[in-house]
């Protein structure tokens, strides 16, 4: 056993996929006063503003990385669907990504809502709301990951919602924050090590 020593413009991060090889038994559906709206073809710069409210506090920066051909090529895909979710106000407070491109599967790319909003239930009724857009005809099984970044709730989550964990890797990769990616106050619930930008 030994520790493996990163640089402080580093980060390593221990990812879980999950997966789920069968249809859930129908239950009701929670209750909520929030809407899962589909978002066919989001505009880039609105993608990409909800995917930071939604994610910057647990260091989402991947899609922040691509241009716009890359990520219109993602996210226009007519086997990806982006849904976003929305206050009666009207106001995008969270989101879904499915990507289906893999024949046979249904990867619950992104998951989340704004940070706000944790630990009221809502949670459980969103992932029922994916959960019946996931399965579909032609789905043989649903797959998500979660990470030692994302919230100490995640992984339970996800079990709790029938996903099993199947795989567990380590992943490393330069800080968002250091990198310019994400401001350096985003995600102070993980320790910052790089020199601050000025």
């Amino acid at each position: 056993m030994g520790l493996t020593p990163l640089a402080h413009d580093q980060l390593a991060t221990i990812v879980t996929t999950l997966r789920m090889d069968a249809r859930p038994t129908p239950k009701p559906i929670p209750e909520s006063h929030l809407r899962l709206a589909h978002w066919p073809a989001p505009p880039p710069s609105a993608y990409l503003t909800l995917f930071c409210r939604v994610g910057a506090p647990w260091l989402w920066f991947s899609r922040l990385t691509l241009d716009d051909d890359a990520l219109v090529a993602i996210i226009h895909d007519e086997r990806v669907e982006i849904h976003a979710v929305v206050d009666p106000a009207g106001t995008e407070i969270g989101m879904v990504e499915l990507d289906f491109r893999e024949p046979g599967s249904c990867e619950i790319a992104y998951f989340g809502l704004v940070p706000e909003l944790a630990g009221h239930g809502h949670g459980r009724w969103l992932m029922a709301e994916t959960l019946m857009r996931a399965w579909r005809a032609g789905v043989e099984r649903v797959g998500v990951n979660t990470c030692t970044l994302d919230s100490p709730h995640a992984l339970g989550f996800y079990r709790a919602q029938g996903f099993q964990p199947v795989r567990r890797t380590v992943e490393t990769f330069a800080d968002p924050r250091a990198a310019g990616v994400l401001p350096d106050d985003a995600a102070p619930q993980i320790p910052y090590l790089a020199t601050r930008r000025r």
